[in-house]
């Protein structure tokens, strides 16, 4: 194990990081072919949680299918856009697929972009002008002939819709109207719907009732459990392919876990930040400070209570050992229990007339004496310094 990370003050620390690492980053030090955190939602990096695996197949499925809409929700950072690449990745050639990720736009602008995705109109269209001539009903008929040509040869349409929670109401009806082609039963255009939670919501209002009313399939995305985390991390390295050996050791990954909530994203800052502070100092084991330092400069400080050090609470637990004996050998005398076991005298009521009779005297319980063998004290713990 290399030497531990030093305890400057963070914002030199980095600044210091960035000067030394100026002619080599991390990835640099570390070998890596690829790097290993990076936030872009790049398919190969996709670790398959349970949570994630059910989405990707189940959205798979659907497509395949051809049934009704879909919709998946999950927190900021959970992976949906990768889970939307991902599945981009998985569809057969009978799907013409397209992924808007910019939810701010009218539904002339999105059928342009849509088009532009399906083949049907060039970027010269675009640039030239022409496209932006179009009407709205030109575009959507447009791109009715489009499906029923596909269609004709056994494809169809594939919609899929990042941070669909800022959509207005009214694209997303116009969209259900598309899609539901002639309705002769058959869909030529099926619709994925990715956003924050309170998507599911919304859809639930009157005014989306008749799409969410199509919705066959509704998902949601979970955080990385803690066993689920140690695979992650693993896999993004594994993909990166690292020359030297680079880990994070269990104490690392429990603090990770902490500090991230296992939301990805916020796990791939932070263990970027960590490796940037183990190559400068030159070493090849991820600690809990590393990743404690990582956290103060993205300004995730919370800790858990099982993040502790090992040395820490198992000096808790031997002194809590020595009580619980020292405790037992109180109770097993005999007399203590006798006298814990008498009653107490009922209690006088409140006196009816002038001068209450004397209340009986209450017994005094014999003195005791124990002879109790002295128990040792608990070894004291480490000094832990808590930075």
């Amino acid at each position: 194990m290399g030497k531990s990370v030093g305890y400057s003050p963070v914002v030199s620390e980095l600044a210091s990081v960035r000067a030394v690492t100026a002619a080599q980053n991390y990835e640099e030090y570390y070998g890596f072919a690829h790097a290993p955190f990076t936030l872009a939602p790049d398919p190969q990096f996709l670790y398959l949680s349970e949570s994630h695996e059910d989405a990707l197949y189940a959205l798979r499925d659907v497509i395949a299918r051809r049934e009704g809409f879909a919709v998946l929700t999950g927190e900021i950072g959970t992976g949906k856009t990768t889970i939307a690449r991902a599945l981009l990745t998985r569809l057969d050639r009978t799907a013409f697929a397209s992924l808007i990720l910019n939810p701010f736009l009218s539904i002339e602008e999105l059928m342009r972009e849509v088009l532009l995705d399906f083949g049907v109109m060039s970027k010269d269209d675009v640039r030239s002008g022409r496209a932006a001539a179009a009407s709205r009903d030109d575009l959507v008929r447009t791109l009715g002939d489009f499906l029923s040509s596909i269609g004709g040869i056994g494809g169809h349409g594939v919609l899929i819709l990042d941070e669909a929670q800022h959509l207005p109401a009214s694209v997303i009806d116009q969209l259900r109207l598309i899609a539901n082609g002639n309705g002769s039963g058959t869909r030529p255009l099926q619709l994925v719907l990715l956003g924050l939670p309170p998507l599911a919501d919304a859809l639930g209002e009157p005014e989306l009732q008749p799409f969410d009313s199509r919705v066959c399939c509704q998902l949601r995305l979970t955080p990385l459990s803690r066993s689920d985390l140690d695979g992650y991390v693993a896999h993004r390295l594994d993909v990166a392919r690292s020359s030297t050996a680079v880990y994070f050791n269990t104490e690392a990954m429990d603090m990770l876990h902490a500090l991230s909530r296992g939301v990805p994203r916020s796990v791939n800052l932070l263990c970027d930040r960590a490796l940037m502070l183990c190559a400068r100092q030159r070493i090849h084991e991820v600690g809990p400070d590393a990743i404690r330092r990582a956290g103060l400069a993205l300004d995730m400080t919370a800790e858990a209570p099982d993040v502790l050090p090992r040395r820490r609470w198992r000096g808790w637990l031997a002194a809590a050992l020595a009580l619980a004996v020292a405790v037992a050998g109180l109770l097993a005398f005999a007399p203590v229990a006798d006298w814990v076991k008498t009653p107490l005298p009922d209690l006088p009521g409140a006196p009816h007339v002038a001068q209450a009779p004397a209340a009986e005297a209450y017994p005094v319980p014999p003195t005791l004496e124990l002879n109790l063998v002295p128990v040792p004290a608990a070894r004291p713990s480490p000094v832990f310094r808590s930075f």
